[in-house]
């Protein structure tokens, strides 16, 4: 054989060595196809990244998380906590993963959804049985992610009006999902109309974006990793756009 042929001759498979299928090669690979190159550094953190890159930081540590064996443990972790106090919504997560494996975009989304709607159930709990001992403190401190004692008097009011519409509408837009899960328990609102309001809004919102990156995945791929910084700032937008709609809407 000459070097040539040599050089482009296929390693076989040593014996023993377990197979690995294309959706499990592509969700633990170092670099997703198509991505810009991963940073140089521990994890993908480089210091040649500017300090107002933090979004693109933000975004390689999540493909890094992504690409671990405890990926669909931290969706879970992120959309549970997201229903009620974290501020970060799964949906960053929930992308790359369906990127990464587009054949598990369905367990991904029933992952995602499962996980918010038992957080959206805690929120409820907080709001009906903990609010009068911890109120106080989360207006003065966490008001910034939407806790706000004026942003929970409004939804106060819109309960008694829409009741069903209102958890909806949160759980598939961009509106702060935690101050309504947390709202609707102070407000003692059905509790099975808002585990189904929670079960279809969420479920809805997340499906969408898992199947149609599961669909596309590869197409879309190169899309967003090109206007990556222009997505973002759309992201940002949409939740600054939330919080307007609270703060407006009477």
């Amino acid at each position: 054989m000459s070097n040539t042929e040599a050089s482009h001759a296929c390693p076989e498979r040593s014996r023993g060595e377990p197979r690995v299928t294309s959706d499990e090669s592509r969700l633990h690979r170092a670099e997703p196809r198509g991505a810009t190159p991963a940073p140089s550094g521990a994890e993908g953190d480089d210091v040649s990244v500017t300090w107002w890159h933090w979004h693109r930081r933000l975004y390689n540590w999540v493909i890094h998380f992504a690409d671990t064996k405890h990926a669909e443990v931290a969706l879970f972790a992120l959309s549970f906590s997201e229903s009620s106090f974290f501020p970060v919504p799964p949906d960053v997560l929930l992308a790359a993963m369906s990127l990464g494996a587009p054949r598990k975009w369905l367990r991904f989304a029933l992952l995602c959804s499962a996980a918010s709607v038992v957080g959206g159930i805690l929120g409820y709990v907080i709001g009906m049985f903990l609010w009068s001992m911890i109120g106080q403190w989360v207006y003065a401190h966490l008001g910034f992610i939407g806790l706000t004692e004026a942003n929970f008097a409004k939804f106060q009011t819109w309960y008694g009006k829409y009741n069903f519409w209102i958890v909806f509408t949160c759980g598939f837009t961009p509106i702060p999902y935690k101050v309504c899960t947390i709202s609707a328990g102070l407000a003692s609102i059905n509790f099975g109309g808002f585990c189904l309001a929670s079960a279809l809004s969420r479920s809805a919102r997340f499906f969408i974006v898992a199947g149609l990156l599961g669909w596309k995945g590869e197409k879309i791929r190169t899309i967003i990793e090109k206007y990556f910084n222009w997505f973002s700032l759309a992201f940002v937008a949409l939740l600054i756009g939330g919080f307007l709609v609270i703060k407006w809407v009477h």
